[in-house]
């Protein structure tokens, strides 16, 4: 049976959609945003993690992993990420519970089951499902498609929020299934798009539009981030590609840049490029919300 990676499932979530949401986020992304919150969905498969803060160094891990991956250097407890297998055997043994393996396995019905638990507050509330990640689309769309599918049988509102870097013939098969899409929109300029997020962006734009003229109701998402994507010429260069392709999203969330994920990456051993990014002011982020509707855009909402 089929299953795929999660990495949480996020209960009464009001920032993925409309009402209350249970959120369920996919492990793997084909981009590397320098700026992710989630720097433990990028790979598609499960991840040792190790929270430093909580860890009394007992070496409890170190004497309960059968492959030795985890070692002490200096007054630190880490952990070879090749040679561990995942196998939980560390997890059990911690009494601080200072280690984790992102990423869980779930089959379909496994999600239906675990979404439909809050279907009362989808009811009171006008909410949903979203399906986030990571990237959802670039999963085996076989999983989605079904997974889409069973929770419209059951008449739950769906979401799903995107990067848009995918072949959109993997759009075609949700589209019958998908209320909305919350599409994010990073960066016009493709040396700075590819050098903030490691791809280009020609097919996530290409995507966009296709996905408005086939009629999908879209949120369009803009991390605004500053040192990035703040200034007034790409905002403007936003601004015309929109009204050049004549993609008009029924709404406009920009979302100014926040670090909350930063420790994350080093539960991950991995480097946060922080001093290329900040955070835009109060004052610049409604400087931006005039600029778009200056340029005839409504609906545009500052924050989730």
């Amino acid at each position: 049976m089929q299953t795929a990676y999660i990495i949480n499932i996020q209960r009464f979530s009001i920032h993925d959609g409309p009402g209350i949401r249970t959120t369920l986020f996919f492990k793997g992304c084909p981009l590397r945003c320098r700026w992710c919150h989630n720097p433990e969905s990028q790979s598609y498969k499960p991840q040792p993690m190790h929270y430093t803060e909580r860890c009394s160094s007992c070496l409890s891990c170190v004497q309960a992993c059968p492959e030795k991956a985890i070692f002490c250097s200096g007054n630190t407890v880490e952990t070879d990420a090749l040679k561990c297998m995942r196998c939980g055997e560390c997890l059990d043994m911690c009494p601080n519970n200072a280690r984790e393996i992102s990423g869980t396995a779930y089959t379909v019905d496994d999600l239906v089951k675990e979404a439909a638990k809050d279907e009362i507050s989808y009811e009171q509330s006008g909410g949903g499902v979203t399906l986030s990640g990571g990237e959802v689309m670039t999963q085996p769309i076989e999983f989605i498609a079904e997974l889409a599918r069973k929770i419209k049988k059951r008449g739950m509102h769906l979401a799903i929020d995107t990067c848009g870097y995918c072949d959109f013939s993997k759009f075609e098969k949700i589209l019958p299934y998908t209320d909305l899409f919350l599409y994010d929109m990073k960066l016009i300029d493709p040396e700075r798009h590819e050098k903030f997020t490691g791809v280009k962006p020609g097919l996530i734009l290409d995507n966009l539009k296709k996905l408005h003229d086939a009629g999908a109701l879209i949120d369009l998402r803009i991390p605004i981030i500053g040192k990035v994507n703040d200034d007034d010429e790409e905002i403007l260069r936003m601004c015309s590609w929109l009204k050049t392709n004549g993609v008009n999203p029924y709404k406009i969330n920009l979302l100014p840049y926040h670090d909350a994920g930063a420790v994350k990456y080093g539960r991950l051993r991995l480097d946060y490029e922080a001093e290329t990014m900040e955070r835009p002011s109060d004052e610049r982020m409604h400087e931006i919300k005039e600029m778009f509707e200056k340029e005839g855009f409504h609906n545009i909402v500052i924050g989730g």
